[in-house]
């Protein structure tokens, strides 16, 4: 134990002796989840839309305020044609035209049906079909709102009741959604680089083979590599946590103590596999890519940004092998449904698993040779 302990002061003070780190560990983490969580969204707000009025009658300004009131949509330009608007979309200065027809009143009147044309900017397929959405779901009112006047002996209104309730995020926040997400991916970038790029420092400056005379025995050496990391992690998914309740509002409906237990299980299998990474690598250079390389699948994959049950069904059987996954699917779990132990017991013995595997792999792969 004193020899542990002897190897957790080393390397406390090699932490702290560089000014530069402490801003790496402690300053930037709290700067990337200030920025991220407000930046990181798919919500889409203010679609840029421009008119295209070849009527100008009563019901067709009654159809452009029902576009005004809405809070999706910004009135962009009105314009006079087509081409002009046409231009404007090529251009990127709008999202969607709404291009109202000539006669478009007359034809209501005569006829009780008029044509409309929505244009959207579909080079992000996920946001059109989200603006469609919307516009669709305006034009739809505006129909049903002339159903009501112009035919009220007909009796449209809707035959069934909805009521609609919105659980764990009632403000439908994507802040809320995305904080969880975001603090997972930060205190795994803390501990898998900082973990494996340490190890493969003492072997750029020769001082592993210094380490590796001594009587210190394996299972010492690597506690004493990583649990300087685990403390700093924890410490700052728990600064982490206070910042998601009180800057970002965040509802902490579980409990903190199963959320720590959870991610201390976590914070080893990310040490672990920077270990692994160390040990497999000479220089600093060569650990940094490799770690870049697991963890930009590993997020790409771990539905921080998209539902993992949109992926096909060999990239979902692929995901199993990523605790990043797991863990962000616990976070959110605890902090925003208040779940108990038995609603994630799966994925948590899955982390066990797989910490025991990362670090009998890690312990095994290093060679201290005397």
């Amino acid at each position: 134990m004193r020899t542990i302990l002897y190897i957790l002061q080393k390397e406390f003070r090699q932490i702290f002796r560089e000014k530069a780190m402490l801003i790496i560990i402690f300053i930037i983490p709290m700067v990337q989840l200030t920025i991220l969580s407000f930046t990181a969204t798919f919500e889409i707000k203010n679609t840029n839309i421009a008119i295209i009025d070849h009527d100008h009658s009563h019901e067709s300004r009654n159809l452009i305020r029902k576009f005004e009131g809405s809070s999706f949509f910004t009135m962009s330009a009105f314009y006079d044609s087509y081409e002009q608007g046409a231009e404007a979309l090529k251009k990127g200065k709008v999202h969607q035209l709404l291009i109202i027809q000539p006669n478009f009143e007359k034809d209501l009147k005569r006829d009780g049906k008029a044509k409309v044309m929505v244009i959207t900017d579909a080079i992000n397929g996920s946001a059109a079909a989200i603006m469609s959405a919307y516009a669709h779901s305006i034009l739809m009112d505006f129909n049903k709102q002339l159903l009501v006047e112009d035919f009220p002996q007909l009796n449209v209104n809707d035959p069934i009741q909805i009521t609609v309730s919105n659980w764990y995020n009632p403000q439908l926040n994507y802040t809320t959604y995305m904080v969880p997400g975001i603090l997972v991916l930060l205190v795994t970038i803390i501990g898998m680089f900082l973990s494996g790029m340490n190890v493969v420092k003492e072997k750029e400056l020769g001082t592993i083979e210094q380490i590796n005379v001594t009587p210190i025995k394996k299972y010492q050496f690597v506690i004493g590599k990583l649990l300087p990391f685990w403390i700093i992690a924890m410490f700052e998914f728990s600064f982490g946590l206070v910042l998601a309740r009180f800057i970002f509002g965040v509802p902490m409906l579980g409990s903190i103590a199963l959320q720590l237990g959870t991610v201390s299980v976590y914070l080893i299998v990310v040490l672990g596999f920077g270990l692994f990474v160390s040990t497999i690598t000479d220089t600093m250079q060569q650990a940094m890519f490799i770690s870049w390389f697991f963890m930009v699948i590993f997020i790409l994959m771990s539905g921080l940004f998209t539902p993992v049950e949109s992926m096909p069904d060999w990239a979902q059987t692929v995901n199993t092998l990523n605790p990043i996954s797991y863990f962000i699917q616990i976070n959110r779990m605890i902090m925003l449904k208040g779940s108990v132990f038995s609603d994630f017991a799966q994925q948590f013995y899955s982390l066990v698993i797989y910490a025991v595997l990362m670090l009998t792999l890690s312990v095994w792969r290093y060679r201290k040779v005397a």
